[in-house]
């Protein structure tokens, strides 16, 4: 049976709750998420919060929505990797280079999140730019790691430029190829 993304995501969050269990004996831990609320938090504790991934609760709510405002067809099963889950980014590794990987907290984040999808196709069209989608965030605020939404390679780009280079040739490629990494 053929992987799917959301297969590939579940995974890789269960390695990385269990890599946290491993070298801490608790849960993964945020403090960026500490006050905003979400059904993924167990618990806070000195302005830090405990959580575990929570299914995406709308089962039917995909990014059609963005897809139409921007007449634009997204790659096959994008869906799925902003709709697996609710859960905090999660700081991993891929080819020695850290980076988080973007995750939904709750319903206003995945709402915030497609304005930011629309916002990022609106300027990559500006620049006369194939459309990417974004999944990654890196120390750099201007490259991201996205998924080429014409080929389905995960690229490493440089905001706003044409620089692009190709990290895998798939999304459940890259997502198998992730460890995890503790840093808050």
């Amino acid at each position: 049976m053929e992987a799917t993304i959301s297969q590939a995501l579940k995974e890789l969050t269960q390695r990385y709750i269990a890599y946290w269990q491993q070298q801490t004996g608790g849960l993964p831990a945020s403090d960026s998420f500490y006050s905003i609320p979400s059904p993924c938090i167990e618990y806070s504790k000195d302005e830090v919060i405990y959580w575990l991934p929570k299914p995406f609760p709308m089962l039917n709510e995909k990014l059609h929505s963005v897809e139409k405002a921007l007449e634009i067809h997204f790659y096959p099963n994008i869906h799925q990797f902003y709709t697996t889950q609710l859960a905090a980014d999660m700081r991993v590794r891929f080819q020695g280079r850290q980076l988080d990987l973007i995750q939904v907290w709750n319903m206003t984040d995945f709402t915030r999140l497609q304005k930011n999808l629309i916002a990022h196709l609106i300027t990559q069209k500006r620049h006369r730019l194939t459309p990417t989608l974004f999944i990654g965030s890196l120390d750099s605020e201007f490259e991201i790691i996205s998924v080429d939404n014409i080929t389905g390679q995960v690229i490493l780009e440089t905001l706003g430029q044409i620089t692009r280079s190709v990290l895998a040739g798939n999304l459940i490629e890259f997502l198998k190829q992730l460890t995890p990494v503790i840093e808050m």
